[in-house]
């Protein structure tokens, strides 16, 4: 699905990917992880074409970041925090986000339904909660039944249950063989459903594999257990 090479990005003196060779499966959620300034937004956001590396490339489904913007028709993209026109009601942007894509776009709202979202549709997004917000950023993400989902702290500022509705969907996406990239600070979320793990460390990938190999690896039970023995003997056996 995505193969990633040598891929360095600065920002002025600030060198934030250093040379990153990494493949992403399809089919399967891959979850990239690391300590703050790790370089997992920027990675994302090469991905995405809403940064330009310096060296390296990116190829998704055999196409080349950077060389023709509509591969990002088939991509859900979810950032951790969303900027969302103030004056509009959520049902309006969701409608607007429709218009632009067209009548022939294939459309799954039934996160809608799920988070019990129907009732704040008609509120101007400038009065919902930053939850209730979070729910509208994950329904437009999944919105078209994207191949490819990019979810940037997908559960921040969510309660348990509506945290738990979105983790099922991404397992749901995943089996239905579309592709899943998500960035997480909490490591036991991603031990629920994440298949494989990037690990990133001073813009450099310390581990890349799947979360079996890697626990079995370093003979942990949990991902976060298994996380912090390669943090600590920076190897994998």
């Amino acid at each position: 699905m995505i193969t990633i090479t040598g891929l360095t990005k600065r920002f002025g003196p600030l060198h934030v990917l250093r040379g990153l060779d990494l493949e992403i499966g399809e089919g399967r959620v891959t979850a990239v992880v690391g300590p703050n300034g790790a370089g997992k937004t920027t990675l994302m956001k090469t991905i995405l074409g809403l940064t330009r590396s310096d060296g390296g490339e990116i190829l998704v489904d055999g196409e080349r970041v950077g060389d023709d913007p509509r591969y990002r028709s088939n991509v859900g993209y979810m950032p951790q925090i969303a900027r969302f026109p103030e004056n509009l009601t959520a049902a309006e942007l969701i409608a607007m986000v429709r218009d632009l894509r067209g009548d022939d776009a294939a459309v799954d709202d039934d996160l809608i339904e799920r988070f019990k979202l129907v009732d704040h549709l008609r509120k101007p997004l400038r009065t919902l909660s930053g939850g209730t917000r979070q729910k509208v950023n994950a329904v437009l993400a999944f919105l078209f039944c994207p191949a490819l989902l990019v979810l940037d702290e997908p559960t921040a500022g969510l309660d348990p249950v509506s945290s738990g509705i979105l983790k099922d969907k991404i397992a749901e996406v995943r089996d239905s063989g579309r592709t899943v990239i998500v960035t997480s600070h909490v490591l036991s979320e991603l031990d629920a459903f994440a298949d494989d793990i990037a690990f990133l460390v001073d813009g450099r990938l310390r581990y890349a594999g799947s979360v079996h190999d890697l626990k079995l690896s370093t003979r942990q039970l949990s991902l976060e257990r298994a996380i912090a023995h390669v943090m600590v003997e920076g190897a994998v056996a």
